[in-house]
């Protein structure tokens, strides 16, 4: 993990319920969904609350904000680079167990002006519970 970006960041009650609440799942949930697994244990915590230290804390590098598919933001409490799948049918996204590719951002450099900084990638795809379920054949 990254340290030098967020070690300076204050973790409060507030924040701290929120990253061991994030770190307890792996299905990168949206802002929504971390707040009602928060709630459970600050009551009295809002929506808006939730949603300002899930951006502070990824602009701090505690957590990462994925911005995929062009779907609503979700977050995760891995920080390591890893690679990420997402079902174009219900939007779930998983990690994709693939090795990462450090050489992709010196061939990228390679072929642009840019300086690069980092790279994403997300894989598109159906899960399981979409492809064997009737989602296709249905006429409701």
């Amino acid at each position: 993990m990254d340290m030098k970006n967020h070690q300076h960041m204050r973790l409060t009650p507030q924040r701290q319920v929120i990253l061991e609440e994030l770190g307890k799942v792996k299905s990168h949930p949206t802002a929504n969904e971390v707040y009602d697994m928060v709630r459970k244990r600050l009551p009295r915590i809002g929506l808006g609350t939730v949603y300002r230290n899930l951006e502070l804390m990824a602009e701090n590098g505690l957590i990462l904000k994925l911005e995929v598919g062009g779907t609503q933001k979700r977050f995760d409490a891995t920080t390591d680079l890893h690679y990420h799948i997402r079902c174009t049918t219900c939007g779930k996204v998983d990690d994709i167990k693939l090795e990462v590719i450090p050489q992709i951002n010196k061939v990228a450099s390679d072929s642009t002006d840019y300086e690069i900084l980092s790279h994403h990638i997300e894989f598109s795809g159906i899960c399981q519970e979409c492809s064997g379920s009737e989602t296709y054949t249905s006429t409701n």
